[in-house]
């Protein structure tokens, strides 16, 4: 059973150069049929190694070198049913119910404005 979704913006700051950059993922938490609670991190769509750890560490758009990611913004998304009252619309025609959902392009998790690069005495 899903117990959480979310949205996570994670910010990586390379050590090296000092390049900074930021991306956003899709966290969902899943409680399995013995208890257990899982986590499981999606980039655009695919399914990915955790950003915070050294399996997921990202490449510096820069120089190459991997570093592990921070969170730096987090957006909780309601999971269904919601509290008693929460709005919600019955689909009669699943295959008629906006149909342009199919055909529409997806959003990337790069597709917000990036940080300024860290001036850290580097000329």
């Amino acid at each position: 059973m899903i117990t959480e979704l979310a949205l996570e913006r994670v910010t990586f700051t390379c050590g090296h150069c000092w390049h900074e950059w930021s991306t956003d993922y899709d966290v969902s938490r899943y409680r399995d049929g013995e208890g257990h609670d899982w986590e499981y991190f999606s980039h655009d769509g695919v399914t990915v190694v955790s950003p915070y750890t050294t399996a997921g560490a990202l490449p510096c758009p820069q120089c190459g070198r991997r570093w592990i990611g921070r969170l730096l913004a987090r957006r909780p998304i309601p999971t269904p049913p919601g509290p008693q009252g929460t709005p919600r619309q019955e689909i009669i025609d699943s295959a008629g119910h906006r149909p342009e959902r199919r055909e529409a392009p997806l959003l990337a998790a790069d597709a917000h404005v990036q940080p300024k690069a860290a001036q850290q005495g580097i000329e």
